[in-house]
């Protein structure tokens, strides 16, 4: 949706950026542009999900807006482009971000920013901007959405649900292979005996949909809860206490950083220069 995909190109690019640092980072000084798998995180953000959803917005202009516009004629010009030109440029902040946190040693930090942009894309989707989220998201049309209905069930077999499942098949399988390669290569960098690419998309998937998923859902049952004022509070305890190191957070990352010291010994500085 349109409001979630800032956050979601945002851990696209994070979790590409940690996954690539170890090899990234042994590699000769080099220009921010010559890195082959920013490159490669950039072809997939501009040929896979950015025209995913324009695709979308096309198609369902009042679902992908969350049903803040009914129709085509109810979005700006400017909007749309916005849209799609955020859907590749968050992706790239949030890969330049996790690199350059790892460069300068905050590894945890670097590996935290993926579940963290897909706790705020989860969040949207779950509470919204006034407590509805999940019903404008389990609703596939505008119509759906003004009468009230909630049917979940009836969702999934929707039009919005068929075009979702056929472009999951391409994207998800795609996203993950390309930070499990990553990050298994970069451990066998330094020569760490960490899990396989198999264990690691495993991995990735539970730190999305476990940490980034089940922690958005709880944030917004205790704001409903709560309301605004201990909700804010109640969320941010959580937030903090999940995502400690020493929580769920610091024991999901391990695997993926394990011998990260070793991997700064013999390291180049990393350029994030641009030619004029």
């Amino acid at each position: 949706m349109v409001q979630v995909d800032v956050f979601w190109s945002y851990a696209i690019g994070a979790g590409c950026g940690a996954a690539a640092a170890r090899e990234t980072l042994r590699e000769p000084t080099r220009e921010l542009l010559t890195d082959r798998r920013l490159t490669a995180t950039v072809l997939f953000l501009g040929c896979v999900f950015a025209p995913s959803g324009i695709w979308l917005l096309w198609s369902f202009p009042g679902w992908e807006t969350m049903h803040a516009a009914d129709t085509h004629t109810d979005l700006p010009g400017w909007l749309v482009a916005a849209f799609a030109i955020t859907n590749i440029t968050q992706g790239v902040l949030g890969y330049v971000v996790a690199q350059t946190l790892w460069r300068r040693g905050h590894h945890y930090l670097a590996w935290l920013q993926m579940p963290l942009g897909y706790l705020a894309m989860f969040f949207v989707l779950a509470y919204g901007w006034d407590g509805t989220g999940y019903r404008r998201f389990f609703a596939a049309t505008t119509e759906d959405w003004q009468s009230g209905r909630f049917d979940p069930v009836g969702f999934l077999s929707s039009d919005v649900a068929l075009t979702l499942y056929a472009m999951g098949v391409v994207l998800v399988p795609l996203l993950v292979w390309m930070k499990a390669s990553w990050w298994a290569r970069g451990l066998r960098t330094v020569g760490v005996p960490g899990p396989g690419p198999a264990r690691i998309a495993g991995l990735v998937l539970l730190a999305v949909f476990g940490l980034g998923l089940g922690t958005a859902v709880a944030a917004a049952v205790l704001l409903t809860l709560l309301g605004p004022g201990f909700g804010v509070a109640a969320v941010t305890v959580l937030v903090v206490a999940v995502m400690h190191p020493r929580s769920v957070g610091g024991l999901l990352a391990r695997p993926f950083l394990a011998g990260s010291d070793a991997a700064l010994n013999p390291v180049p500085r990393y350029g994030l220069t641009v030619d004029a």
